[in-house]
């Protein structure tokens, strides 16, 4: 599940509307929607996250939080790492091969350790 997709069914769940029904007020099919909830598909575009939005009537806070939670919710990830330090191509691939394994908290410590939206370049490789 994506946090998108988890966004959406604590959403549908907590106003008690069924899937179908809410595919078919955003036209679209039940099971891409189901696909959406369990990570299955990529991340939304702007126009389904605006039409949920919209559908949920949600304004302000939550949501900038619907569409945050769009953006970081593609399930396959691909980092390019081409022109950076040796280092971050190999943390990116540690990171790959070892995320199923880390623990709730030990996700919680490196998400914190990570600076939010970086403005500056990022390193060259040596």
């Amino acid at each position: 599940m994506t946090p998108f997709g988890q966004k959406l069914r604590e959403l549908r769940g907590a106003r008690g509307i069924a899937l179908k029904d809410m595919a078919a007020a955003l036209r679209v099919t039940p099971a891409y929607l189901s696909a959406l909830e369990h990570g299955r598909r990529g991340r939304p575009s702007w126009r389904l996250v605006q039409a949920i939005i919209g559908y949920f009537n949600v304004i302000w806070d939550e949501a900038e939080e619907i569409e945050r939670l769009a953006r970081l919710s593609h399930p396959r990830i691909v980092i390019d790492t081409a022109g950076l330090t040796p280092k971050a191509t190999e943390f990116a691939n540690l990171l790959s091969e070892r995320i199923a394994f880390l623990s709730a908290s030990e996700i919680d410590r490196l998400i914190e350790a990570i600076p939010p939206n970086p403005r500056r370049a990022p390193p060259k490789a040596n």
